[in-house]
């Protein structure tokens, strides 16, 4: 899709044929830059819509320009489904795509009778950040450490693949209302961050201690960590290094996140995590 050309009619679907599903090899390559060693390969992905997998397209045509793919799950005792992937190709990423195939994710998995859905993403990319919490009201208690272990191809994974496992209650009140966008965020309360800018856009680390006798903790990241990874290697990981410690000290202290606030300072300014005490099962069981 080149600049000046009409926005093309996008049709989500269901990926249904071996040639459709084939084309989801191109598009993990372009989207993560995978060799193909890491790449999912279509008689995987063949054998688990069989098995009752989700499988999503967002067709420009007969290109396949994003696509969403959950696997069944069994969770603690609970059915669910585990979104795997989902990507959408860079110059298709201004049609709000990638909501529009959690969306189809999300119906599927209703219709099946299943009402939870987890994924995991990097904590430190704030766009997926606002689009996990602010948009469509996932939850987060666990925080998972190189998560895809640490040789992989993708250039998008050289500061580490630390994750947060992401909580999605698909039927709860708190999604149905970040779906219907009825939910306005107020400000971030003002809290002493637990991991904050320290003026020259290095990472400054709080008392631990201190910090966990409260109801809430914050969690400052970049605005743009991608970037930053390219000018600055070394001090992306230092981002890396103070949240992982500020994530993994929050969460088994029993706080969960709750949301993610972008920050008025700008767009390269950082975005806060809020967490707050008490257990995810029960924040569902409320809502």
């Amino acid at each position: 899709m080149t600049e000046g050309k009409t926005r093309p009619s996008i049709v989500i679907r269901d990926l249904e044929t071996v040639e459709e599903i084939s084309k989801v090899e191109e598009v993990e390559k372009r989207v993560w830059e995978l060799e193909d060693r890491d790449v999912s390969p279509s008689t995987l992905l063949i054998a688990a819509k069989a098995a009752g997998s989700i499988l999503v397209g967002a067709f420009d045509g007969k290109t396949l320009v994003g696509f969403g793919f959950a696997l069944p799950a069994l969770e603690d005792g609970h059915v669910s489904f585990h979104s795997h992937m989902l990507a959408v190709l860079p110059e298709y990423r201004d049609l709000n795509l990638g909501y529009k195939l959690k969306l189809a994710q999300r119906e599927r998995a209703l219709a099946k009778g299943v009402r939870q859905m987890t994924w995991t993403f990097d904590p430190l990319q704030s766009r997926n950040a606002h689009f996990n919490f602010a948009k469509v009201g996932a939850i987060s208690d666990r925080y998972k450490v190189d998560f895809y272990g640490n040789d992989s191809s993708s250039s998008l994974h050289q500061n580490g693949t630390d994750r947060l496992w992401l909580t999605w209650p698909i039927a709860s009140r708190r999604v149905q209302q970040r779906l219907q966008s009825k939910v306005k965020l107020d400000p971030l309360p003002v809290i002493r961050p637990l991991v904050r800018f320290n003026g020259n856009g290095r990472p400054a680390c709080s008392d631990l201690s201190e910090s966990l006798i409260r109801q809430r903790i914050c969690i400052e990241i970049p605005g743009d960590i991608v970037s930053l990874e390219k000018q600055d290697s070394a001090l992306a990981r230092e981002w890396r290094m103070a949240t992982r410690w500020a994530f993994d000290e929050s969460l088994k202290a029993g706080f969960f996140v709750a949301e993610y606030y972008r920050s008025i300072r700008g767009q390269q300014g950082p975005g806060a995590y809020l967490l707050q005490l008490g257990s995810v099962a029960e924040f569902i069981a409320d809502m």
